[in-house]
């Protein structure tokens, strides 16, 4: 009897276990929220909230309103007789307007706007088309195809307007919208997180590029370029520039130019009517275990100076080769794609204090920063137009030109000053068809080749003189 009583306690025990459990464990729904974490000695205060209560409405409304569609009409000429694409000949060869789109952000309400500089280049016609439906004309102020930005301009008052962001407060994770016109489907918005920063993915050919591409997973096709990407409060924290793709669709991975480097660019070209470019006068790259392991640095992570431009702003500064940059005004860098965009902020003149680690002993040098001349003067628009190399500033074949000499394509040499030009006899209005025989129609293709160049290569310019004779000049690169 007195087991059968144990059992029966032993069951109702359990039995009231169980209902407890399930009341406490099981019957609710587990739902906890963290208002307010008090602070303990040491300790930070986190705030935890469920990962959709993220609203993108606001961020949306105060955005779509100044992104813009931006439309071009570009030339182009296509040969009629086949000899033309080998001899650069004067010949026929029919000449159409091809059409192209991408994006724009309003950053002012008098109508300066942001777009890529591959959205405008070479357009002959430049029209904005409003989130309302409204078109205007638009003027192009000015281009930086080292950072594949460009400012153009509507007339216009009290337009909405985006407002510059702090792109360095951007972090991975955090959450971004994508405003642009993909697929020409207008006012298109698109979510996604930062998945990194600082990305230089080599897209940029231009000699003094600088790639710090705020990398996200926010859906960026065609069309998007030029467009916005915003924080959840709706500010501008980059210029949507490039996808990562095989097929020419969003593949995952999408890159802009960040807000600081494009207000920039932005205030330059609007101040001076070009990008005032500062350099220290070093070739770097970054600190990697192999890098480490071959140079017996003493360090983990840094810039490596790997040459010092002579008599440039590092070497007067007493910067070494071999040295590593760890600091830039007292900021950590880590990669060299971070230290060109520091530097790619300031102006010609300015002064920036650079961490150098140097044998594993650190020192702070104070750097004049110059212009691409070695000087700290700033430059006009005119002045940035020579080649720096070439030593002459180079302008599109016009109409005229072209129908006095019967020319399908070639690049003016407007004015010779100095350099390459100079020396081999290159006069100025001489007509460029051909470098090392790479027909050319525009000063951006001249830049490109000249880019592509290495010491000791030979160059051949081929082309035609003012008064119509065809020339040739060669020299060494």
């Amino acid at each position: 009897m007195k087991k059968v009583l144990v059992v029966l306690v032993l069951m109702l025990g359990s039995s009231t276990a169980s209902v407890w459990l399930y009341d406490h464990y099981f019957a609710k729904e587990q739902v906890v929220h963290v208002l307010e974490n008090k602070a303990t000695p040491g300790a930070r205060n986190v705030v935890y909230s469920t990962p959709f209560d993220t609203d993108f409405v606001g961020a949306a409304e105060r955005t779509v309103n100044a992104v813009v569609h931006v439309k071009t009409s570009v030339e182009q000429r296509t040969s009629m007789n086949p000899f033309d694409f080998f001899f650069g000949v004067p010949g026929g060869g029919q000449s159409q307007l091809v059409q192209a789109s991408g994006s724009g952000v309003v950053v002012s309400e008098d109508g300066y706007i942001l777009t890529n500089n591959h959205v405008i280049e070479n357009a002959r016609e430049i029209i904005v088309a409003m989130n309302d439906d409204r078109e205007f004309p638009a003027e192009l102020i000015g281009t930086d195809p080292a950072t594949d930005l460009a400012v153009i301009k509507i007339k216009g008052e009290g337009l909405a307007h985006l407002p510059f962001s702090n792109s360095d407060d951007v972090r991975v994770g955090e959450w971004v919208l994508a405003v642009g016109n993909p697929f020409n489907l207008t006012s298109t918005v698109t979510a996604g997180i930062v998945s990194a920063k600082g990305r230089d993915i080599g897209i940029i050919s231009d000699r003094a590029a600088i790639e710090s591409f705020i990398q996200t997973d926010a859906a960026v096709n065609p069309g998007n370029s030029g467009g916005a990407l915003v924080n959840a409060g709706g500010e501008l924290i980059g210029i949507n520039t490039a996808i990562s793709t095989h097929t020419g669709s969003f593949e995952g991975y999408s890159f802009a130019v960040p807000s600081n480097i494009a207000q920039k660019v932005y205030s330059d070209i609007k101040s001076y009517g070009a990008v005032q470019r500062a350099f220290i006068g070093v070739n770097i790259g970054d600190v990697t275990p192999k890098l480490i392991e071959e140079a017996q640095l003493k360090v983990k992570s840094g810039v490596y100076v790997a040459g010092v431009a002579e008599n440039g702003a590092a070497a007067q500064a007493g910067i070494k080769q071999g040295d590593v940059i760890q600091r830039v005004d007292g900021q950590e860098v880590t990669k060299s794609s971070q230290l060109r965009e520091l530097i790619g902020r300031k102006r010609p003149g300015d002064r920036v204090t650079l961490g150098v680690n140097r044998d594993g002993k650190e020192r702070d040098y104070s750097v004049e920063l110059r212009n691409m001349q070695g000087s700290t003067e700033i430059l006009t628009k005119e002045d940035l137009n020579y080649t720096a190399t070439l030593g002459a500033s180079l302008e599109p074949l016009s109409p005229e030109d072209r129908k006095k000499l019967g020319l399908a394509q070639g690049v003016k040499v407007a004015k010779v000053k100095g350099g390459k030009f100079e020396k081999a006899g290159v006069p100025s209005g001489f007509i460029i068809t051909k470098i090392n025989n790479r027909l050319v129609s525009s000063p951006r293709e001249v830049e490109q080749l000249v880019n592509q160049l290495q010491t000791g290569d030979g160059v051949l310019i081929q082309g035609y003189l003012p008064d119509g004779r065809p020339d040739y000049f060669a020299f060494g690169w």
